[in-house]
């Protein structure tokens, strides 16, 4: 494999339908947000979105590429039954973990319309925790009571996991997998993308809390109940108001992601 500084990669907007290419900006957007907000892994986890208008294709990151460099033109495209449908002039193709993973997610769930995956010291931590996210501060409160947990079984390269991994998501948007991070299921790409920097807040919150050797204050049932009611009856979609500023800020200091 010939190594270079630089990777060229010839830009395909007009040979796709303007839906598919709002939505590789997107999902472009959304690797320069993980990597720029700390969410990255070098090139060791993935985030796709499904191609609009169909049920059995989704976007997804080429294997040796760091999120710093995705662009929109640099996403493969691939089918629910692994066959790479278009992929960029790169050595690069696609990770049997990124496609198990998330083609179990859009083969059980019609209404996942983005799905983001991390390996978060901070989320690695919280899912190797037998007591998972606790309610210890509003942030988690979004979440504790609407996650899915999926018990490890060393790392999702078999599509025989994608059964077992569906089940243990069932109709939930979040999901800690245990021993190995976390993820989140969203109608958009912005909605996936906020979900998981809710989570992360919420998981490194807790660490920083049990890290000071002293006991915790954790809120009575009641107000616990009270405060995840209140986002389960939240009627905005979270990330549709964030989205816009947070493409103004790639736009102002990493614009090439659009190409």
């Amino acid at each position: 494999m010939t190594v270079t500084s630089r990777l060229d990669i010839a830009p395909i907007q007009g040979s796709v339908s303007e839906a598919e290419w709002n939505a590789r900006v997107d999902l472009a957007a959304c690797y320069r947000l993980c990597d720029r907000y700390g969410m990255s892994d070098m090139i060791y986890t993935h985030i796709t979105a499904r191609v609009p208008g169909t049920t059995d294709q989704f976007l997804i990151n080429p294997n040796g590429m760091l999120f710093s460099e995705i662009t929109a033109s640099s996403l493969l495209k691939v089918s629910i039954d692994g066959t790479v449908l278009y992929r960029p002039e790169t050595p690069y193709g696609l990770h049997p973990a990124g496609f198990t993973i998330h083609s179990a997610i859009y083969r059980a769930r019609p209404d996942a319309a983005a799905i983001m995956h991390t390996h978060t010291v901070a989320g690695m931590a919280v899912s190797a925790l037998k007591c998972g996210l606790l309610p210890l501060t509003q942030t988690a409160t979004r979440f504790y009571g609407r996650i899915a947990y999926h018990d490890f079984r060393g790392p999702e390269r078999d599509p025989s996991e994608r059964d077992l991994l569906a089940r243990s998501i069932g109709d939930r948007n979040y999901c800690i997998l245990r021993n190995h991070g976390l993820l989140t299921i969203g109608e958009s790409v912005p909605e996936a993308f906020i979900a998981m920097w809710g989570m992360e807040r919420a998981c490194q919150a807790q660490l920083q809390a049990m890290a000071c050797n002293t006991p915790l204050e954790i809120p009575s049932d009641e107000v616990v109940a009270k405060s995840c009611g209140m986002y389960e009856n939240n009627s905005r979609r979270y990330g549709l108001l964030e989205w816009p500023g947070l493409l103004r800020q790639l736009d102002r200091t990493d614009p090439d992601f659009r190409n």
